[in-house]
């Protein structure tokens, strides 16, 4: 028989003649990505399977009913007719579209990635992985910034590496020895590796200064206790919590397979999910509390018996809460809270801090937190001799306007409006590098693909311009580099998950202001520079969310 094609959105491409009623992408919609919105119509031989109404699926998760299908009924629109299974190069590699760090495979042809599928580990994504993970790769190739550029009389021309490293170097030296120390100041972006922030922390320790910060996000969280900013409970563990409370934060758009993993138990009824912040469906029941902060200060009734009442308590706080002016004092009152209700106990550690960035923890790791953050940079921007941004591109960095600034990055996105200099680094797939996910897991991925023209690997480049500076790095290898980091942070010398010791000293006593929570991602599809140059992700945002493409400068 013949069956028409089926419109599922911009991700799934259907050939329902192949359909044999397996009903795999129902179950899957249904049970683990809890988005009822593909059935069954008809009975017999006239039964197909659909979505509802014809409309686009709205999971963020959706993508995986792609490999879920046994016949290629549902294949992957974006994919489609573009290469052989075997004529791609396929590499281990570690998503950084957000923090949970999912294991993928990444399928390259010559320069290109054309399909990103997911590799099993049941530890960390199981077998799934989000649809952004899966789909945004095709930015990968849009806006790229593959040749160095240096600002001439105002405007930004192309140059050559060594006229990009002179011009650094004039401005650096023309500060003198004794202004240099502490005048130089780097930002670290969403998307770096462990290596290159290193790198860019030991570059410049030769320059005299130690104002390196990672929290791009500003969120009140210390470097100096482990415990403290980790996913303790584990990806896999939080499955057996079995009463949740979520202060400040989405986890259907920040980390979706969290939210699959909180899913399990509370959709059968075997947990409660209590919610502070904005109210929301995470497809599943959850006991909405009030957007408040105050809140946290005196929980209701129901919830402080279901805490008191629970064997493994757990308190998900997200970016949404640790950000702004009163992060310092939510992150005390939920600390206070998690010590009242035993949430930490033998055997358990319910304290969980969701992280939205793929980079945020290796660099609270390393301990690039200064006093002041991110604004506090800012607000010295006047007193600094230069700033190094390393794919710094979710902040306004007009106040630098006036200072000498270097970005380091792969896409002409938000973080080159002021540049001075422009250097073209390597993305994810273009090199070999650590990330560590929101639990402490440290995961090493491979190099997939070369990055285009000019640009280079990220530690490279210091290496590079350290020597320009007459202070070369004491590494010339990647081997020699991680033996470097090995040797001061040893637990990032060894892949896997080492739990941190407990110690609830992280959060100083601050007071707990009142009023909403803002949360830190509102359109999945476009979280980082890479999204945001992916055509696929800008027919998400027209098709499911049915906001307005995103525009390009000439438009």
């Amino acid at each position: 028989r013949a069956v028409t094609e089926k419109y599922m959105g911009p991700l799934v491409k259907t050939v329902m003649t192949r359909c044999i009623h397996c009903t795999r992408c129902i179950r899957f919609a249904e049970e683990i990505a809890g988005v009822e919105e593909i059935g069954a119509t008809g009975r017999g031989e006239s039964m197909q399977i659909t979505s509802y109404l014809e409309h686009a699926i709205t999971s963020e998760v959706s993508g995986n009913i792609i490999d879920l299908c046994p016949v290629g009924a549902l294949t992957s629109k974006p994919y489609a007719f573009q290469a052989r299974p075997w004529e791609l190069k396929k590499t281990d590699g570690i998503d950084v579209m957000d923090a949970v760090g999912s294991n993928i495979v990444i399928g390259s042809r010559g320069p290109a990635v054309l399909r990103i599928t997911p590799r099993i580990n049941d530890d960390v994504n199981e077998e799934w992985i989000s649809d952004k993970t899966r789909f945004a790769h095709d930015g990968l190739s849009e806006r790229r910034l593959d040749t160095p550029y240096v600002r001439r009389d105002g405007r930004l021309a192309p140059a050559t590496w060594a006229e990009a490293f002179a011009r650094i170097a004039r401005e650096i030296r023309n500060a003198g020895p004794n202004e240099l120390e502490m005048a130089v100041a780097a930002i670290t972006g969403d998307l770096c590796a462990v290596e290159d922030m290193v790198a860019l922390k030991d570059l410049l320790a030769t320059l005299g200064s130690a104002r390196i910060e990672g929290r791009q996000d500003g969120a009140a969280l210390n470097a100096g206790n482990r415990g403290g900013y980790l996913f303790n409970s584990t990806l896999a563990g939080i499955e057996t919590a079995d009463v949740v409370l979520l202060v400040g934060t989405n986890p259907r758009i920040e980390a979706p397979l969290v939210n699959t993993r909180l899913r399990k138990r509370a959709a059968r009824g075997t947990s409660q999910v209590f919610v502070v912040g904005p109210q929301l469906d995470l497809t599943y029941p959850a006991t909405w509390l009030g957007d408040d902060a105050a809140l946290l200060g005196a929980l209701p009734q129901a919830a402080v018996d279901a805490l008191a009442k629970a064997e493994r308590p757990a308190i998900v706080i997200g970016m949404g809460a640790l950000t702004g002016d009163g992060g310092a004092g939510v992150l005390a009152a939920a600390l206070a809270l998690a010590t009242t209700h035993k949430v930490v106990r033998d055997g358990w550690n319910g304290w969980n801090v969701l992280h939205t960035a793929a980079a945020r923890v290796g660099a609270l790791d390393l301990g690039l937190a200064t006093d002041g953050g991110v604004a506090g940079i800012m607000a010295d921007a006047a007193k600094l001799k230069a700033v190094f941004l390393l794919g710094v591109d979710e902040i306004d960095t007009s106040p630098l306007a006036g200072t000498f600034t270097v970005y380091i990055g792969t896409h002409g996105d938000r973080g080159v409006a002021h540049a001075d200099v422009i250097l073209p680094a390597a993305a994810y797939t273009e090199k070999a590098g650590t990330w560590v996910n929101l639990e402490g897991r440290v995961q090493r991925s491979l190099r997939a693909t070369f990055p285009p023209g000019e640009a280079r690997e990220d530690w490279t480049i210091f290496r590079a311009l350290s020597a320009v500076l007459g202070t070369p790095l004491a590494y010339d290898d990647l081997p020699a580099l991680r033996r470097r980091i090995a040797a001061e942070w040893p637990h990032l010398g060894r892949e896997g998950l080492e739990p941190a010791a407990w110690s609830p000293d992280f959060a100083a006593a601050a007071p707990l202001r009142s009023g909403g929570f803002g949360l830190p991602v509102t359109n999945f599809y476009l979280t980082n520079p890479i999204a945001r140059a992916s055509d696929t992700m800008a027919e998400c945002v027209d098709q499911i969310l049915g906001a307005p493409p995103m525009l390009e400068a000439a438009e």
